[in-house]
């Protein structure tokens, strides 16, 4: 878009995100054209559990049975306990 001439405001809208964003983009864009734009993939820390670690918790996940803070009335809602 920022080729075509479209400027950052109308990319916000365009995109439904905050002008601040598209005005980052719109410096990276200028600085490293299409290329600086392009998704540097997921951010976060890397999992620090072995294999060993992983495929135990994916066991002990999918045997864990879903809990509820409540009951079920007899109009079908859920009411949290009282005591």
């Amino acid at each position: 878009m920022f080729g075509q001439g479209v400027r950052p405001p109308e990319v916000a809208r365009r995109l439904r995100v905050s002008r601040k964003s598209a005005y980052g983009w719109h410096a990276a864009w200028r600085e490293g054209g299409s290329a600086a734009l392009a998704s540097k993939g997921p951010g976060g820390f890397p999992c620090r559990l072995d294999d060993g670690q992983v495929e135990r918790l994916q066991t002990e996940l999918g045997a864990a049975r879903p809990r509820t803070a409540g009951r079920r009335t007899s109009a079908g809602l859920w009411r949290g306990s009282r005591r």
